[in-house]
């Protein structure tokens, strides 16, 4: 599978806003985390993100549709891990080796190693992702509801 990635401008908020809150309602339906969410966030907070300067946000793109989008956080320079925050593919397009290959392209444009991650505990699907994409289960970060607990993931 031919995924690239496409560089998100400020032009492209509102675009990237609307996709976020679609790919993320089911997981936000399953647990109700309006505290954490990205399906609940305000557009003002992804465009503070976007004008962030160490933030890299980038479409998911394959054969030439959208099919989701990642963000980077790379500090460059600082002594602190890159981090995926967040990563989503859309509904239609998951299960499909696409948020792989999106991993995998990101770190061929920020390194492959120093990275850093958080995801829900309870999501074995999610954690599996990132374990068979070299990441190592970490410290629990916060027990969200009685349903939702965030995990950190690092990859060396």
């Amino acid at each position: 599978m031919e995924i690239y990635l496409k560089r998100i401008e400020i032009d492209d908020a509102k675009q990237l806003w609307k996709m976020q809150v679609r790919a993320f309602q089911d997981i936000y339906e399953k647990y109700r985390d309006t505290e954490t969410s990205p399906a609940t966030e305000e557009m003002d907070k992804v465009v503070m993100r976007l004008n962030q300067w160490f933030t890299y946000y980038y479409f998911i793109v394959l054969q030439e549709e959208i099919v989701g989008a990642v963000r980077v956080a790379d500090k460059k320079g600082e002594e602190k891990p890159k981090r995926i925050s967040p990563i989503f593919v859309m509904p239609e397009h998951r299960n499909r080796g696409i948020a792989q290959a999106a991993i995998r392209a990101v770190e061929e444009i920020h390194g492959a190693h120093d990275w850093e991650l958080e995801t829900i505990l309870q999501e074995e699907g999610l954690c599996h992702l990132y374990e068979k994409m070299g990441y190592e289960r970490g410290e629990i970060l916060a027990q969200v509801n009685d349903r939702l607990t965030l995990v950190r993931y690092r990859k060396a």
